[in-house]
């Protein structure tokens, strides 16, 4: 170790294995000073331009930029590209660029508008009051990948080596033919490349600085060593020129004798290497704030009337390069080469733009450069294994290259070749070896990240797979624990709960199976609807009787009205005694639920009693009405005497049946209140009161039969009643105190709300007597004859219909 940096201090030199000694061919360009050139008309800014993934997009089209502002978004290894002027995005598409493959990338089109409006920079002139790290980012962000053809991050290579660098080695060796942008830049910008240098000493602390140039540049060397003097860390070392010398490897190994080794990177021997070209970008990102917007150009070649090198501004077409270079095309497809005549590749496209690793555009002639040559078969004469600097197999890998065989060229160290050219420069078979090394590490690269992709996908699977696993378990688990760890308390709210829903189970089908109650009500309720069905039929058969007889009831014979008068009483205590049997019935029902259902043959023989009534009592009363109607000739104005007690007599019988229904309707209200008490009771008796409502509706039709029948054969005895009035009087008073005497001690407490309806009634019985009697005062008392057994028959036709009604009320309330 001590001779080592013996030698160093002496200024040793190592040699690498290989190389070759071809024409420089420098001088066409390096003599003419660096020259700017108007922009190009349009700007065409691939968002890759460095080793890495392309920057996420920050434009869309139509915007207006300016210069230096960003157009994508850098994070970790990507790097950001920037605005190289003012103007307007046109679009953003897949175009062509500059790369061996010819294949097509993401570009954005800028139409410059020439004004040259900056976007803020942000300069750190004072760099030493600022963290290494701060700088690095500042770098990062200002874009700056190597210039000298890998295009690896800068900012990237500076993390990496932060802490480990002992030697920094500034590659200014520029060793392939005809490029000369680095010679120009160092002649020229000498004292911002030194400043370069102390940012990197700042941000790296190496321990010495070393800058390798060849021998070659006399002019830049003597510039060089002018701006160093006073700093002492940085070291200008002169090489003896030799292709591929400004390899990364090649030159650690000249200027400090080490080797990096396979698959590491230079920082693993404390080594770490920048081009001058990126450190003269560093100065300007730092000091001026100005991110990589532009490089220098070599443009060179005998078909260049102008060569020299230029600031080209990133983005701008080739051909806008050799417009300004003075190109004359001598083919209709001339060659165009971009980078030099060993490491470049010639161009399928002239409007590829210029990118930040571009350094050279070559135009040779046909003279400079012989025909393309065709290929001949390998001979294996391992000329192109002498010369490879990196100490290869060129022909094993061209063979595997050549056949697909992935696997084996990359056990044959495919990546460790620099892509040099000095094999393809030195074969006999003119096999353009690189073209084929390229096609193989581009089609292992691909190869590469289908695997990457495919590893991802499946881990994203198996991922999801483990966490589907994961969560059933857990899952699984939570359903064990809550199965296990149920409490004392919870146990018993459980059988509670329990316990609930059998009692409501047993409840319901206790319900189910005794079903008597609910039978019973809809018993008693089908049992009402008959009853009531069967009333009203009767009193539409008592209408229709009525209606039959108008000219009887206008004639008004004494025997009719002693007949009505009756049947008035009898109805007044039918309803009377409906009223009283249905209130002490309902006092009565929880007393004794059988009694009811003990007389169903009272019910019965009622009916058939009433049926028979109504039917000798309609029999006499068409009887009375046929010879009432030849009576009623003979007294004309007797008839006429007595208007005005007769209107009386009606108003006061009309107010008092009014009186009477509405009593009536009362007490059926309260009866059908107290019906309810006695579901069962009323339930036992159905048969009973259809039977009665049958009997009563065959005796109505059996009365309007006879009715007619005695109308039709009776109509010619004219003067057979004359005394019948005064007999039917006395009748009726006779029933009314009997009426009044026949139950005085049947009412009670639940009885007083049937008391208005007697009342009426009995007032209606009476002013209907007093009205037949004016106006049987007027009629002639001629006859002699009295017809007893036809006023017999009507009262008992009156109490009979009053029974039928009282049965027939008691069997519906039932």
């Amino acid at each position: 170790m001590f001779k080592l940096f013996a030698a160093l201090r002496k200024e040793r030199l190592w040699d690498f294995k290989g190389g070759i000694h071809p024409p420089e061919m420098k001088q066409i360009s390096s003599e003419i000073p660096l020259r700017r050139i108007p922009l190009a008309n349009l700007l065409i800014i691939p968002l890759q331009q460095h080793l890495g993934p392309e920057g996420d997009l920050l434009v869309k089209v139509g915007q207006q930029v300016l210069k230096g502002q960003a157009l994508t978004r850098g994070n970790g290894r990507t790097l950001p590209v920037h605005a190289s002027t003012s103007g307007t995005i046109s679009a953003i598409s897949h175009q062509v660029t500059a790369h061996p493959s010819g294949l097509t990338e993401l570009c954005i089109s800028l139409i410059p508008d020439h004004q040259e409006r900056w976007a803020e920079r942000k300069a750190l002139p004072d760099y030493q009051a600022h963290s290494p790290q701060a700088l690095i980012e500042h770098i990062h962000q200002a874009g700056i990948a190597g210039l000298g053809g890998a295009g690896f991050p800068t900012a990237a290579k500076l993390r990496g080596g932060a802490d480990c660098v002992n030697t920094l080695i500034i590659n200014a060796a520029e060793c392939e033919p005809y490029i000369t942008a680095d010679d120009r830049l160092m002649r020229e910008h000498a004292a911002e490349i030194v400043t370069g240098c102390a940012i990197l000493q700042h941000i790296l602390a190496p321990e010495r600085i070393l800058i390798g140039i060849e021998d070659n540049k006399p002019q830049a060397i003597a510039t060089l060593r002018q701006a160093l003097q006073g700093h002492q860390q940085i070291q200008l070392r002169v090489i003896p020129t030799k292709y591929p010398s400004g390899g990364a490897k090649q030159l650690i190994k000249i200027l400090t004798g080490m080797e990096v080794p396979h698959g590491q990177h230079s920082a693993s021997i404390g080594v770490l290497m920048q081009n001058v070209a990126t450190v003269y970008a560093i100065k300007r990102a730092v000091i001026d704030g100005e991110p990589l917007l532009e490089r220098v150009v070599t443009l060179t070649g005998e078909q260049m009337k102008h060569p020299g090198n230029v600031w080209a501004p990133l983005g701008t077409p080739v051909k806008h390069l050799l417009q300004h270079g003075g190109f004359i095309a001598q083919d209709k497809h001339p060659m165009v080469i971009m980078g030099g005549p060993l490491m470049g590749f010639t161009l399928s496209r002239l409007g590829v733009p210029v990118v930040k690793i571009t350094n050279c555009i070559l135009a040779p002639s046909r003279d400079e450069f012989s025909a393309p040559q065709e290929e001949q078969p390998c001979i294996r004469c391992s000329s192109c294994a002498d010369v490879c600097p990196v100490r290869l197999l060129p022909q094993q890998l061209y063979w595997y290259s050549r056949g697909q065989e992935h696997d084996k060229a990359r056990s044959h160290h495919l990546q460790e070749c620099i892509e040099c050219g000095a094999c393809a420069y030195v074969c006999p078979s003119n096999i353009p070896l690189v073209q084929y090394y390229r096609r193989e590490k581009a089609e292992i690269r691909a190869l590469d990240d289908e695997a990457r992709r495919a590893a991802d996908a499946k881990a994203r699977f198996e991922a999801r797979l483990a966490r589907l696993a994961r969560e059933k378990a857990a899952r699984q688990q939570r359903h064990q624990q809550a199965a296990v760890s149920v409490s004392h308390s919870d146990q018993a709210t459980i059988q509670a709960a329990l316990q609930r829903i059998n009692l409501k189970k047993a409840t319901a089908e206790s319900e189910a199976t005794t079903p008597d109650a609910r039978q019973a009500a809809i018993a008693a309720a089908i049992a009402r609807a008959k009853a009531k069905q069967a009333t009203a039929t009767s009193r539409s058969s008592d209408s229709d009787n009525a209606n039959a007889q108008p000219a009887a009831a206008a004639a008004q014979p004494e025997d009719a009205r002693k007949a009505a008068i009756a049947a008035a009483i009898a109805r007044a205590k039918a309803k009377q005694a409906t009223a009283t049997s249905c209130s002490s019935d309902s006092d009565n029902a929880n007393a004794q639920p059988a009694a009811a259902a003990a007389q169903p043959e009272d019910a019965r023989k009622a009916a058939i009693a009433a049926a028979i009534a109504r039917a000798k009592a309609k029999q006499a009363t068409a009887t009375s009405c046929s010879s009432d109607s030849d009576n009623a000739n003979a007294q004309p104005a007797a008839a006429a005497a007595q208007p005005e007690d007769a209107r009386k007599a009606a108003i006061a019988a009309a107010i008092a049946r009014a009186k009477a229904k509405q009593a009536t309707a009362t007490s059926r209200s309260s009866d059908s209140d107290n019906a309810n008490a006695q579901p069962a009771a009323a339930a036992a008796q159905p048969e009973d009161a259809r039977k009665a409502a049958i009997a009563a509706a065959i005796a109505r039709a059996k009365a309007k039969q006879a009715t007619a029948t005695s109308c039709s054969s009776d109509s010619d005895n004219a003067n057979a009643q004359p005394a019948a009035a005064a007999q039917t009087s006395r009748t009726a008073e006779r029933l009314q105190a009997a009426y009044g005497q026949a139950q005085p001690a049947a009412a009670t407490p639940a009885q007083e709300t049937t008391e208005q309806a007697r009342q009426a009634a009995i007032a209606t019985a009476v002013a209907q007597v007093k009205a037949r009697q004016s106006l049987s005062t007027a009629a002639p008392t001629t006859s002699s004859s009295s017809p007893t057994e036809a006023q017999k028959a009507a009262v008992a036709a009156a109490i009979a219909r009053i029974k039928a009604r009282q049965s027939s009320a008691a069997a519906s309330e039932e």
